[in-house]
């Protein structure tokens, strides 16, 4: 299941986030958020600021800082997968998926399971509202695992 979300609509909420915490509408944030919506998959800091650095005048820092603010409004999900160093993704436009991390190589694959989203969806609690989750399953992947036999 896809969100629906348009590039305009993802623009309006990171503008009014901005405007209701007094900070600034930078070109440089809103070309990080465009380039971020214009990217399929994870992607770190060092990645998102190299992709952009030779189109724009933009320092780590400022890539940085806008991760944060774009954490902040909930436009992207921040994922720490074992000792990796943090991965981003954004939230709108995206399949629901869960991820299988190999504890071996750090290689990260997405799946999407209906069983086990409803399972979760349909979960109550006692005295907790859940308003989302992540699921990360760590173990070997195939590759390793053909790599450790030979």
């Amino acid at each position: 299941m896809k969100d629906d979300y348009s590039l305009d609509a993802v623009k309006d909420i990171f503008t009014k986030y901005l405007a209701e915490r007094k900070h600034r509408r930078t070109p440089e944030r809103f070309a990080i958020l465009e380039r971020i919506y214009s990217y399929d998959g994870h992607f770190n800091a060092e990645i998102l600021y190299n992709a952009m650095k030779e189109e724009y005048r933009v320092s780590l820092a400022t890539v940085y800082n806008t991760l944060e603010l774009l954490l902040d409004c909930k436009l992207i999900v921040k994922h720490q997968f074992g000792d990796q160093i943090a991965q981003y993704e954004k939230t709108f436009g995206g399949v629901v998926h869960n991820h299988l991390v190999c504890t071996k190589c750090g290689k990260v694959k997405e799946f999407s399971d209906k069983k086990i989203r409803t399972a979760i969806q349909n979960k109550k609690f006692v005295h907790f509202d859940t308003s989302h989750y992540s699921l990360y399953l760590y173990g070997v992947c195939s590759k390793c695992k053909t790599s450790k036999k030979k």
